[in-house]
């Protein structure tokens, strides 16, 4: 966490300077990134390595950068919704809406990487706050105002972003409105129902009914809870797959509805899937594990390799080359999640999958010197896939998990 670290002033090698009155918190070490991520501090808060007060200071600037109250269009053809969430903040406190860029200005946004704002920083957002509320147990910073608003009313605007089907509770997206639905697929080129949105929809839907009842608020919590029901509800319905993709949940129901690795594991972890589905969702996982189909030391891919949408792309549609980046190279941020929906009644094989990651992350350790770069955002295929060294959620995300603090958010 040191390494994520940029204190008030300090240039970074390539030459990005915190301007921000706190410390910033960016997604890794060395030049990775050099901005906040609403997703990626999210989920660097979930180790507990990061106190409160930093906590609040990335909320409070989160929400200072929402949009406003009204539909902003801007020169690229994007259009930001109003109370949208932004992707990520540079560190002079201009928000970034989308993906793929630095520029905080009209000309961000536009195809390749949506026309309107990622759909998971709403949830996310949610999520910090939530675990705000339980890690310092207190709930007065849910009512500071922020431009006119407090800060639990700029949450239920954020929620209320993300285009969701009224009879599903599912997300969606479509071409003349596309958005992103998960940071970590956001090169990737997805439309119809959103299987990993709608799982975030349901964690922030959880959530935010917890707030609103810390808050006294029983009715807005009661909906929420009800939100939260319809979509798990529906998400094998929707998403199950079928013949050689049984066991799989699918990623969307549109453009790159690949068998999805990831969400799969998820909704064993949020305990969306009942017993009757998540016992052939495991063995289809242990599977994959053992023909060598999802899963490189102790890392996982996206979609399953002999499920790649064809020779040459994992996904129908992605802007990576085919084995590299979100396009097929293996990432450790959900590493914990496979372990902690296999220990109990696959512990050997859990074991055996903590055990790769903790000696690749020991082998490869950046604390070495300059050679060696874990934890990596992505690694594999002979090291050609290795990007983004000292990504901080890679190591985070699975200590939070195995530590048993993600549970209480």
């Amino acid at each position: 966490m040191d390494a994520c670290r940029v204190p008030p002033g300090k240039v970074l090698p390539n030459g990005a300077r915190n301007e921000l009155s706190f410390t910033a918190i960016r997604p890794g070490g060395r030049n990775c990134y050099p901005a906040i991520w609403v997703q990626d501090f999210t989920m660097i808060f979930a180790s507990g390595f990061v106190t409160v007060q930093d906590g609040l200071d990335h909320l409070e600037l989160i929400l200072r950068c929402q949009n406003g109250g009204s539909t902003r269009t801007l020169k690229s053809g994007a259009r930001l919704p109003p109370h949208a969430i932004p992707d990520h903040i540079n560190f002079d406190g201009t928000p970034v809406f989308f993906p793929g860029t630095y520029s905080s200005g009209d000309d961000q946004g536009g195809e390749p990487w949506g026309v309107t704002p990622p759909h998971g920083n709403h949830f996310d957002v949610i999520w910090l706050a939530h675990m705000l509320a339980q890690v310092s147990r207190r709930h007065d910073f849910l009512l500071a105002d922020i431009h006119g608003l407090s800060v639990y009313q700029r949450l239920q605007h954020a929620y209320q972003v993300p285009t969701t089907d009224p009879k599903t509770g599912l997300v969606y997206t479509i071409p003349e409105q596309r958005a992103v639905g998960f940071i970590f697929c956001d090169s990737v080129y997805m439309t119809g129902l959103l299987l990993m949105a709608s799982l975030l929809r349901i964690r922030a839907s959880r959530q935010l009914a917890g707030l609103a009842a810390t808050l006294g608020h029983k009715s807005d919590a009661a909906s929420y809870l009800e939100q939260a029901k319809l979509t798990a509800k529906n998400i094998r319905p929707t998403f199950a797959g079928t013949g050689r993709y049984r066991g799989w949940l699918m990623a969307a129901t549109g453009t790159s509805s690949q068998p999805d690795v990831w969400a799969t594991i998820y909704s064993i972890y949020l305990n969306i899937l009942d017993e009757e589905s998540k016992r052939p969702a495991i063995e289809t996982i242990l599977s994959a594990i053992r023909d060598g189909d999802i899963e490189e030391n102790g890392a996982l891919r996206h979609v399953p390799i002999k499920h790649d949408a064809s020779k040459s792309t994992a996904w129908e549609r992605s802007l990576a080359p085919h084995n590299r980046y979100q396009n097929g190279a293996f990432w450790h941020m959900p590493t914990g999640w496979l372990v902690a929906i296999l220990k109990e009644q696959h512990p050997d094989q859990a074991e055996s999958i903590l055990g790769r990651y903790l000696t690749h992350m020991r082998d490869h350790a950046f604390t070495m010197g300059n050679d060696f770069c874990a934890p990596w955002e992505c690694i594999g295929w002979n090291g050609e896939a290795c990007q983004n060294p000292v990504f901080g959620p890679s190591v985070t995300v699975p200590y939070s998990v195995l530590a048993g603090l993600e549970r209480k958010t």
